[in-house]
């Protein structure tokens, strides 16, 4: 009885780690998405925080970035860019700048100890979105 119930068990354990679901030959959906540049211009360091392709608009910091700093993402349509820069105790002046599909939307300055600045853009849902 014992050995029925452990081949039993034993099934069940290889039956989910085989199964690889539905085979349908569905593609994937794709979220569409939309090439963004940020831009940070300056002289030394700063924080910067940008949205990038990630469908739960969690936000991509990256912590005393030396400026200038560049980055082009794939940021997903229903998910509006943003990018936000915090000068360092060091202060200065700093500017992001903020392109959509190659087109300037947006641009801000920082100055002074601890200087914010924001730039942010709207997505539209137009056609030729999808990437």
């Amino acid at each position: 009885m014992a050995g029925a119930a452990l081949a039993a068990c034993a099934g069940l354990v290889a039956y989910g780690i085989l199964d690889t679901g539905p085979s349908d030959d569905r593609p994937e959906r794709r979220t569409p998405t939309a090439s963004v540049t940020y831009e940070v211009t300056g002289r030394g360091a700063a924080d910067i925080t940008y949205q990038a392709r990630s469908e739960t608009g969690k936000a991509t910091v990256v912590k005393a970035a030396a400026l200038p700093w560049r980055k082009t993402v794939d940021v997903p349509v229903g998910q509006d860019p943003i990018v936000s820069i915090v000068l360092t105790e060091q202060g200065g002046q700093a500017r992001c700048t903020l392109a959509i599909r190659g087109r300037h939307v947006q641009t801000a300055t920082a100055t002074g100890t601890f200087g914010r600045a924001t730039c942010a853009g709207a997505l539209s849902t137009a056609a030729g979105t999808a990437s």
